[in-house]
This record gives C-alpha cells, sequence and structure tokens, in this order.
C-alpha cells in the first residue's frame, strides 16, 4: 500500500493468525489469547488475503486464505448461518451470530469467489457455504446484515441473486423512507456503528438494478454522513461513546478505525457509479485519518510493528492493536491502490 506514504509491513497480520484463524484483540501489540476469534474478524481477513494475494501473488498469503477460510467454514451451521465468537480453546461461544455477521461472511465468500486469481478448490469451497446460507437471506431483518448480505450477492453469480438484492435494497430503503426528514437523511434514528456500508449497499444495488430510487438514497445518505464527517476539513467519525442520536450532537469520541475504512471503500464505490472526482477525494481522505490527519494529528499506524491502533479517544490514541483495525486499514489502502 502506498496511499498513506508508508511502506506496507504485513508483520502484524502474521502475529495476530494462529493456526485457527486470526486473534480478536491485542494487549497494546500482543495477541490477547483471552478474547479469543471472531468469524466477523476472519471474514474480514479473508477479503484482505484475497487482496493482498491478487497484488502481490505471495504464496504466504493464499496460506492466509485458506486458513481464514477454513475458520468460514467451521463456523457455518448446517442451516446456512454461521457462529461467532470463539474461545482461544476453540469452542464457539454461541449458538448463532448476528445478522452482521452473517452479512460480513457472505461479503468474504462472495469477494473470494469472484477473484480471478484463486485456486478452483477454494472457489469450490465458498460456492458450497454459500449456498447453504443464501436461504437464510430472506429472513435478515437487521440493516447492516442487509447492507453486507447486498454487498456479497453482487460477487455471487447465482440465478437467484438479482432477486434477493432487490428485496433487500427495498427493505433497506423503506427504513430511509420511513425515518428520514427535512434535517435528517438517514435510515434510523441514530448512526451508531459501521454507518457507511448502508449507503455503500445502495449504491452496489443502483448499479445491480438501475432503480433510480436507490440512488437517490445512496446520494441523500453519503452525502448526509459526509456533512458531519468531514466538517473540520479532516474525517472526524461519529464516536462510541454516545454516536449520534436524532435531535443531539453527535459524539466527538472514541473514534473507531473501522468507520475510516468503510467510508473509504463506500466513497470509492460512489466514485465508480457516478464519476464524481469529489467521491475520489473524500475516499482519499477518509483513509488520510489513519495517517494521521485527524483530531489528534498523530498516525494510527505503528511502524515498529505495523498494527494499527485501535482509535482515538478524548485522552489521545488507544494503543491496542486489534483485528478490526489492521484489516480494515489493509482493505481499504489495497482498495485506493487499485485505482
Amino acid at each position: 500500500m502506498t496511499q498513506s506514504g508508508a511502506v506496507f509491513d504485513d508483520a502484524h497480520i502474521f502475529r495476530m493468525t494462529d493456526d485457527t484463524g486470526m486473534f480478536q484483540h491485542t494487549r497494546y501489540n500482543v495477541p490477547d489469547l483471552d478474547k479469543g476469534y471472531t468469524t466477523d474478524d476472519n471474514a474480514r481477513a479473508l477479503i484482505m488475503a484475497v487482496m493482498l494475494y491478487e497484488k502481490k501473488q505471495e504464496s504466504t498469503y493464499l496460506v492466509l486464505i485458506y486458513r481464514y477460510l477454513a475458520f468460514i467454514l467451521y463456523a457455518q451451521n448446517e442451516n446456512g448461518h454461521f457462529r461467532n465468537f470463539m474461545t482461544y480453546s476453540r469452542q464457539f461461544t454461541e449458538a448463532r451470530g448476528s445478522e452482521e455477521c452473517f452479512g460480513r461472511c457472505l461479503w468474504a465468500l462472495g469477494y473470494t469467489l469472484a477473484s480471478p486469481v484463486i485456486p478452483e478448490g477454494i472457489k469450490a469451497a465458498c460456492t458450497s457455504a454459500a449456498s447453504r446460507a443464501l436461504p437464510q437471506v430472506s429472513s435478515l431483518k437487521c440493516l447492516r446484515g442487509q447492507a453486507y448480505a447486498l454487498i456479497g450477492l453482487d460477487f455471487i453469480d447465482r440465478a437467484e441473486g438479482e432477486s434477493l438484492i432487490i428485496k433487500l435494497a427495498k427493505s433497506i430503503a423503506v427504513c430511509f423512507e420511513e425515518c428520514a426528514g427535512e434535517d435528517w437523511r438517514w435510515f434510523e434514528d441514530s448512526l451508531t456503528y459501521d454507518n457507511a456500508v448502508l449507503p455503500w449497499a445502495m449504491f452496489v444495488a443502483f448499479r445491480k438494478t438501475g432503480q433510480e430510487r436507490f440512488l437517490y438514497i445512496a446520494c441523500e445518505t453519503i452525502t448526509f454522513l459526509d456533512q458531519d464527517a468531514f466538517r473540520d476539513g479532516f474525517f472526524r467519525p461519529v464516536g462510541c461513546r454516545g454516536w449520534w442520536i436524532r435531535g443531539s450532537e453527535p459524539a466527538l469520541y472514541d473514534q473507531q478505525p473501522v468507520e475510516a475504512s468503510m467510508s473509504t471503500l463506500a466513497h470509492l464505490v460512489a466514485y465508480e457509479i457516478t464519476g464524481h472526482k469529489a467521491m475520489l477525494a473524500l475516499a482519499r481522505q477518509s483513509f488520510a485519518w489513519y495517517g494521521g490527519k485527524n483530531s489528534c494529528g498523530e498516525s494510527l499506524i505503528n511502524s515498529e510493528t505495523g498494527g494499527c491502533y485501535d482509535g482515538i479517544m478524548a485522552d489521545g490514541l488507544n494503543l491496542n492493536q486489534g483485528a478490526e483495525s489492521i484489516v480494515g486499514y489493509c482493505i481499504a489502502g489495497l482498495a485506493l491502490d487499485n485505482i
């Protein structure tokens, strides 16, 4: 990755990965075995590993692809859903994970399937897992779960794919139309976690179906998100200590790296679909948050470890360097490098 001006260092990725998968958390830069693993993190890590293999064609990244995919396959239940939280002793702590986890798994399976460099055996395993998951898509109720599933379906070449995308997009669109007001152009009465995935999904729905309704909602909501996030001339996402509740002021802290990653990816898709160079500029500005163009003026990338700090708090950086942070940084940077 070159977008941040830094040389890419994959040491932390390998430090965070054992023969089971990617660890969830760290204590500073040391993997925290007590917190175990999540399917969420391994799904996103699979996308990252595929992107790295596409870029560098190095066998070490193919090894990671096998490992993260094996985790996802093991996490899937017979009914197509996925378990999420796993202890260090390889025991899942729940019978079924969240709908967001389901959606991220479908995104990871779809992205891997669509890659031209992936061996056929891996694709066959992805096809099997996706086929088992597809019957569950229509039952999704959670907005972000629906959005991730929609994005994943866009990569999967199946006859029922477009009809499922339309169903999901209509459900997300209704949430916007029932909630939005003149000064509140959003899908819910609050902005919380992983916000940019919602307009991203609407852009994808428009590209797939050509329905102007979806493009309108995508443009309205990403503009609403941007008016707050870039109001200081740099990317400042809604903080998780209070979020942004309709009628109140958005929380300034803690700012989480996932928001910079998803904002980068959403704006890249917006640029691809609309051709507006402002969207590309905002994608780059979102990613620049990692490199120090943020509210504390410090880089979140640790030059010694290759890790990414876990966010910006009111009193400075969160010095832990967990999976979500480094994976999101890598995916966003690799996507920008492909422009």
